[in-house]
């Protein structure tokens, strides 16, 4: 008998799907095939256009019985940045909402010929944390993403690159990722499995603005994923008006849960300082920089804020030289990162997507 109610092959972990397939008729070794099926083949939801001969009629029938579907969204437009090949993707749920992605070619910088490529992923519609200097945070929170719309995005962009491959992920477009905590660690089980994706989780990066009680729980579950944390300042009266969510998590409490995740990882801790001309780069910010980490397994990366409104600027050359120069006795690996596609509004914190 036909059931109507759906699944979505592609919101299974290879654990669950191969749990359910028994209950269905279907071998569970047969697994792999099904989710191979499901995200490196054609991109098609239409399971009786399946290639029988790879997973075998009776297993396609019972799929489709049981009401089994592949969860699509639909890249509404994409902009590409001749500049530094950046390319920002509108994408459209099945609600109609729409969030942003974008494909970030390796290695990066102004013309560069890209070997591969990272998608940097949405994890929510919106964001709910309002930091001052953010787009998305300015746009206001929606709802959180489903796992399989993350990792539509992934397959979505891997669909749309043939000339290189996507081996790498960064979930740092809309939305905070420890807000949305099991879709976006289950989408990153399901991106790196073999059959599926196959994306290392040593490529992938979380980026939080400081979900204190995320980052513990990260760490506890021992993931193997690179943690990110976007600090911005080490000046708690600076940083709350820049990041509200330092009202709720204090940088103390903040400190102690990326010291926590060195020790148990042994892995360093990446944060993210958004430099604002004027604001955040003086002599004081560094110097408050460097007692707030110090002991810290961590790199430091620099990045000029880009705010299409006009109100903060990235600091000049001689700004960024003598803030760098500041940091110096930090002793840890500094890097100024390049965040590309300013022109289409592709950079970090420019991501904002007509979400009504």
């Amino acid at each position: 008998m036909k059931n109507d109610a759906q699944f979505i092959l592609n919101d299974f972990t290879r654990e669950e799907l191969a749990k359910k397939l028994p209950s269905l008729g279907i071998d569970p070794s047969k697994v792999g095939r099904i989710i191979s099926r499901v995200h490196r083949s054609a991109r098609t939801d239409d399971i009786s256009a399946w290639a029988r001969e790879k997973i075998g009629s009776r297993a396609l029938f019972a799929l489709k019985d049981a009401g089994a579907v592949c969860g699509r969204i639909a890249i509404v437009t994409r902009r590409h940045c001749a500049a530094d090949n950046f390319q920002k993707y509108v994408m459209r749920l099945s609600d109609g909402m729409c969030i942003e992605a974008v494909r970030i070619p390796l290695p990066a910088g102004p013309m560069a010929r890209p070997d591969h490529y990272v998608a940097c992923v949405s994890s929510q519609v919106g964001c709910a944390l309002g930091c001052s200097f953010c787009a998305t945070g300015r746009a206001g929170f929606s709802r959180n993403l489903a796992a399989w719309e993350i990792v539509e995005q992934v397959a979505a962009i891997r669909a749309d690159s043939p000339e290189a491959p996507v081996s790498g992920i960064v979930f740092m477009g809309m939305g905070e990722p420890f807000l949305n905590y099991d879709a976006v660690l289950r989408a990153a089980d399901i991106l790196s499995e073999p059959a599926g994706l196959a994306i290392a989780k040593k490529s992938m990066t979380i980026s939080t603005a400081g979900i204190v009680p995320g980052i513990r729980r990260f760490t506890d579950e021992g993931r193997k994923i690179r943690l990110a944390v976007s600090l911005t300042s080490a000046i708690e009266e600076k940083r709350v008006s820049l990041m509200p969510v330092g009202l709720r998590y204090p940088l103390a409490e903040l400190v102690d849960a990326a010291r926590a995740y060195c020790q148990k990882s042994r892995e360093r801790v990446v944060f993210e300082y958004v430099m604002i001309s004027g604001l955040n780069v003086g002599r004081e910010d560094a110097q408050a920089l460097i007692e707030l980490l110090r002991g810290l397994r961590l790199r430091l990366n620099l990045i000029e804020v880009n705010d299409a409104t006009g109100r903060f600027i990235p600091p000049g050359n001689d700004e960024y030289t003598r803030f760098r120069k500041w940091l110096n006795p930090l002793d840890a690996p500094i890097v100024r990162r390049y965040s590309g596609g300013r022109e289409i509004n592709a950079a970090c914190g420019m991501l904002a997507a007509d979400i009504s």
